[in-house]
């Protein structure tokens, strides 16, 4: 096939732009791993700008890891980024497996309530006296169960369901399988595209989570990982008399802010291509 002079300017047109978007979306990136690995004295002399290290330097990820409330905080979000992924994929699915079946009494009522979450949320107060009546504050279970299921995620898995073949289920049913059993042996293992997208989705929010711990949560030792960094990121910086030989607040600002996206950034590439996959097929239908 021929190709036109306009069709390779505009190819040429269309690969500038991509670098140029992929250049500014690892240029921060990259700036904050820089800093995080260059002493501070170096960052000093540069004007606070470095993008490539000339001397590389651990000493921030060291005292982040053994002088800090990090690795304490790092268990807290492991914990509830895992166990609250699974409390919210179980959920979901058990909640859009009946919203994906016609025949289910009431489904349009049930659906109205589930889009009507979207729009209207039920208030801070009233939320935070709910989770306080139940006996959650305080505990790790106040950021993992008040947000069990997103109502964006359950539509998105119910719309993926919705697009099985029907014959599936009527062969099983015919075979004496009851709902559940078709749930856990037919749909979930034809529906890792979707469970890996929506876990996606959950684990991020979890890894990311913030505004239930500081409003549920007043233990330290319970705080999970973006609440420690924030403190980090908010300290005052402070006067340095030697800055060679300490590790001051802008380096340790950008070794928290590595280590709070590095796990994500690692598990990412893995299930990108599920994820992809998953959106597509849990747009087909409404």
């Amino acid at each position: 096939m021929v190709t036109s002079k306009t069709d390779k300017v505009f190819d040429g047109l269309i690969v500038v732009i991509l670098v140029l978007c992929g250049a500014i979306a690892v240029f921060p990136l990259l700036y904050v791993l820089s800093v995080s690995l260059t002493p501070f004295g170096e960052v000093l002399r540069n004007g606070g700008f470095i993008l490539i290290p000339r001397e590389i330097t651990f000493t921030a990820y060291h005292k982040l890891l053994t002088e800090s409330n990090i690795p304490q905080a790092f268990r807290v979000t492991v914990f509830i980024t895992v166990v609250g992924t699974a409390v919210n994929l179980a959920l979901t699915a058990l909640m859009a497996y009946p919203l994906s079946r016609k025949q289910l009494p009431g489904r349009s009522f049930f659906l109205f309530m589930v889009v009507f979450t979207l729009l209207f949320s039920g208030g801070l107060i009233p939320t935070y006296l709910i989770v306080k009546s139940v006996g959650l504050l305080d505990s790790l279970w106040a950021m993992i169960l008040p947000n069990a299921i997103w109502s964006f995620n359950l539509l998105i898995m119910k719309s993926f369901f919705e697009g099985m073949p029907e014959e599936l289920f009527e062969s099983a049913r015919m075979d004496g399988a009851k709902e559940f059993r078709i749930l856990l042996q037919i749909v979930v293992p034809l529906s890792m595209p979707v469970l890996l997208t929506v876990g996606l989705f959950y684990l991020v929010g979890h890894w990311n989570e913030f505004f239930q711990a500081i409003f549920y949560v007043t233990d330290r030792t319970l705080f999970p990982l973006q609440v420690i960094v924030r403190e980090i990121l908010m300290q005052s910086q402070q006067p340095l008399e030697n800055a060679e030989n300490i590790t001051p607040t802008q380096t340790m600002q950008m070794a928290s802010v590595i280590l709070a996206c590095l796990p994500v950034i690692i598990v990412y590439p893995f299930i990108q291509k599920h994820f992809t996959k998953g959106m597509l097929l849990g747009s087909i239908k409404g």
